[in-house]
């Protein structure tokens, strides 16, 4: 049990800390070579297919991943690499197929997601998606690499392995520099295709280690020897099928809000940087806050304790505002700093920098209803009512679009807007959080079909006084960094977000506790 711990706990958390910092400095490299210009702009429509493969689909904690952990976990090695194999082979051969469609029509594929593109982007774009369409057919075997993986208890190369993508493409462009310094003569083919070309050797590599692994551990199982695994094929492909739809639908959102999107130059590089900001410690809330949560309503459920279950929630629900505000406080509070510290160098120009930090506060007020959404969805497939939040997920497609249009002036072809106001890019944002907030509403309220009752009038006080708390503390904290930040930004840059921090948390947190909103003792009890 001791060497399970070791090798599951630390292995997870040192691998999945090398990736994460690999992806930081990557950003921070993407940044510094190509800012908000056409290249990255181009690079990030091409990616929308094969990243949604490759992270959601083919991803850890992918359906890819999980069906594949659930069904071969149980079986012996022998048994258990004749299954992976022969699934492997299957859907590895069905993306081939995908990744041909995709190649042969990428010019059809750009021009669907970004119609409003200038020719060059297009041009781009389409050039970029075509170097990317091996990384489909290689995202089946990653996935399912993933889990089987997994399934031995091998946590470290599944958890560091998508770095390699990362350290690739800082290696790319640091070869780049060298080479722009040293010649005055530019490469179509090296500029242009970078990062694509980056991202597809990346995951070439990881496909060979993550291979070589599953060869290691004796889950290639060319010669079934009479072995049949039919039924657990089907029962992986059922556990894939619906998870996979689910996280269609979600990717149908950033389809809609990429093709909106087209009209504004820079604008998917923006979101990109803004989104990078936002969705690293989200993602750490949501393990933090959501994850221990599960394990709990899975066990109320079981044992119909429907009080506890109320009770758990109602706590998790107010944990969730009261992390999730002190995140947006900070962001909107900071976002000069944060946006400087991390991205504004080499070719990350002014421009780029005003762009990302109004996104990035953009991106901060819908903090508090993405989380929230996630909470609640998660709640109700642990109990095991999954059809309302599929339901509101298609109509979630459908108010996007609607908000999405709307906040951008209901545009008409050959007419113009039909409303006098355009927010931008930032409209598109905020469409995405007004849609999180109408979908968090309604399933908050149909607990009670489920005789889960919330108490609506009283989480909204509270909440409301979790809002008034991070408004006070970030008022106080912007008003002191706008008089440092005037003696020197770049000297003084730095300390204020590492001090800002602190005093902004100090301040937050005393003022949750003087209104009663916060649970938390940072002080142990002797």
């Amino acid at each position: 049990m001791n060497s399970y711990f070791k090798n599951s706990v630390f292995s997870i958390s040192f691998a999945t800390s090398l990736s994460k910092v690999a992806g930081f400095i990557r950003q921070i490299f993407i940044a510094a070579a190509f800012g908000i210009g056409i290249t990255y702009d181009a690079f990030n429509y091409a990616y929308i297919i094969p990243g949604f493969l490759l992270i959601v689909i083919g991803g850890i904690n992918g359906p890819l991943h999980n069906a594949v952990v659930a069904v071969i976990t149980p079986l012996d090695k022998q048994m258990g690499g004749v299954l992976f194999t022969k699934v492997s082979i299957k859907l590895t051969f069905l993306f081939f197929i995908l990744g041909l469609i995709v190649f042969f029509n990428s010019d059809f594929i750009i021009n669907l997601i970004g119609p409003n593109l200038s020719t060059n982007s297009k041009s781009l774009a389409t050039y970029q998606l075509k170097i990317l369409t091996p990384c489909i057919p290689l995202s089946a075997f990653i996935g399912l690499s993933f889990g089987a993986l997994n399934s031995r208890n091998k946590f470290f190369i599944s958890s560091v392995s998508p770095a390699f993508t990362s350290l690739i493409t800082i290696i790319f462009i640091s070869i780049t520099w060298i080479i722009n310094n040293q010649s005055k003569t530019s490469n179509y083919f090296f500029y242009t295709g970078l990062l694509a070309s980056a991202t597809l050797v990346g995951t070439l590599i990881q496909f060979s280690i993550q291979f070589w692994e599953i060869h290691k551990i004796g889950l290639l199982k060319f010669k079934t020897k009479g072995i049949s695994v039919k039924h657990e094929e089907k029962r992986i492909l059922k556990l894939i099928a619906p998870t996979s739809i689910s996280s269609g639908l979600g990717q149908i959102n950033v389809f809609i809000d990429m093709f909106f999107a087209s009209s504004f130059q820079g604008a998917a590089s923006g979101l990109a940087y803004g989104n990078f900001l936002v969705q690293a410690p989200l993602g750490v809330l949501s393990n933090a806050l959501i994850l221990p949560l599960l394990p709990k309503f899975s066990k109320f459920k079981s044992k119909k304790e429907s009080r506890n279950l109320e009770k758990t929630l109602i706590s998790g629900i107010e944990y969730c505002f009261l992390a999730t505000f002190f995140l947006t406080g900070f962001f909107i509070t900071f976002n000069n700093q944060i946006v400087q510290f991390v991205f504004q160098r080499g070719a990350f120009s002014f421009e780029a920098f005003f762009l990302v930090k109004n996104i990035l506060i953009a991106y901060a007020v819908g903090i508090p209803f993405y989380l929230y959404r996630d909470l609640l969805v998660r709640t109700y497939y642990v109990i095991e009512k999954p059809k309302l939040p599929f339901q509101l997920s298609l109509a979630g497609i459908i108010l996007n679009v609607f908000f999405d249009w709307f906040l951008l002036g209901a545009p008409i072809n050959n007419v113009g807007n039909l409303l006098p106001y355009n927010f931008g890019v930032i409209g598109i944002i905020l469409s995405s959080a007004i849609v999180n907030l109408i979908i968090c509403i309604f399933l908050s309220l149909k607990f009670i079909n489920y005789r889960i009752n919330l108490p609506i009038t009283i989480l909204l006080k509270k909440i409301a006084l979790i809002s008034l708390a991070c408004s006070i503390a970030s008022t106080i904290c912007y008003s002191i960094s706008i008089n440092i930040n005037r003696l020197d930004s770049n000297i003084w840059g730095l300390f204020i977000l590492v001090f800002g921090f602190s005093g902004y948390s100090t301040i937050y947190f005393l003022i949750t506790k003087l209104f009663g909103v916060n649970k938390l003792n940072l002080f142990l009890k002797k």
